[in-house]
């Protein structure tokens, strides 16, 4: 069985060379045990970094060809859109691969068990953090929030994982045939309806470098993904709507009612009152149709998700070589 680890990078220069060595000795050591083929890689993707990544990446190769691959994308487009590159590279020579960050959080120990689960006929398995401790409160409560969220709104996604995946050649066949630009693989991978596992761990400490999600990426990648996959947030707003129609219809009676009484009396707050929530209203619908309006309009253009500037093997699709 050979193996594929997708590795995405972006300016990881402080904690990449320990990582890849991490990730060549359970290479090594799974080889060793005969659960994967010695033609077995680690590919690492540049999604446009900034630092000396590539050359980090470009030099592992020259010493250990057989271990490392690296794929450097033209220029940035996003952590998920750098994962998709590396997926769909290794798909047609990879009989399994493996997707993990740089960042050497997500428990390389588990890529054995994950493998021992696909043996057994999980074509897809989901590493899932067992708690949450070592995050601060703000960050627990939100990631929470999100999860309950997202599936209130229709969405179906693994609690606590994030993309520490292992995918079968089946799925990664099945993945390349969506075609979205906006992408949210940890939405879109549950699709694919192949019978998955779960391989639990405890996510550690970030070991250097700083994290590639602040809270306002982290907030603009929960709205990717609460909008990529859900057509609720746009039906709230057609029921919002219909709600406040009735009201005003209400209101309509209820004036004229006070009018034929000659109890009329004009109310200065409840005019603001109104006016103000009424066009608050209606800023957050058009907000929300124009988002989507927006998803259309890059979706219509079907422009290349990541182009690929340079591959260490003369052939990208042919990591063999």
């Amino acid at each position: 069985m050979v193996l594929a680890i997708v590795v995405p990078c972006y300016n990881e220069k402080e904690v990449l060379p320990e990582t890849a060595h991490q990730l060549q000795v359970i290479v090594q050591r799974l080889a060793d045990d005969g659960l994967i083929s010695r033609e077995s890689k680690i590919v690492l993707v540049d999604d446009g970094s900034k630092d000396c990544t590539w050359e980090l990446i470009e030099d592992l190769h020259k010493h250990h060809p057989r271990n490392f691959s690296g794929i450097k994308l033209s220029r940035n487009r996003g952590h998920q859109n750098a994962l998709l590159c590396g997926l769909m590279t290794v798909k047609d020579f990879a009989d399994v691969s493996i997707s993990i960050d740089a960042d050497l959080q997500d428990d390389v120990s588990v890529i054995e068990d994950m493998l021992k689960m696909h043996v057994a006929g999980c074509e897809i398995v989901y590493g899932v953090r067992s708690k949450r401790t070592k995050d601060s409160y703000f960050k627990r409560i939100t990631a929470h929030c999100f999860y309950k969220l997202i599936h209130m709104l229709g969405a179906n996604i693994v609690y606590n994982h994030a993309d520490f995946r292992l995918m079968g050649k089946k799925a990664l066949n099945a993945l390349e045939e969506y075609k979205e630009v906006n992408l949210f693989l940890r939405g879109i991978v549950p699709m694919l309806g192949y019978k998955t596992g779960i391989a639990y761990y405890e996510r550690k400490k970030r070991l250097a470098g700083e994290s590639k999600y602040p809270f306002g990426k982290m907030l603009k990648f929960a709205f990717e993904g609460i909008t990529s996959l859900s057509i609720k947030p746009i039906r709230m707003v057609t029921i919002m709507g219909i709600v406040i129609f009735i009201m005003s219809l209400l209101m309509i009676g209820y004036s004229v009612f006070q009018y034929s009484t000659g109890e009329t009396v004009s109310g200065w707050s409840s005019m603001i009152c109104s006016l103000w929530s009424i066009g608050g209203l209606i800023l957050l619908s058009i907000g929300i149709v124009g988002e989507y309006t927006g998803k259309i309009y890059l979706e219509t253009k079907q422009r290349p998700r990541f182009i690929v500037e340079k591959c260490l093997n003369q052939d990208p699709f042919d990591m063999r070589n």
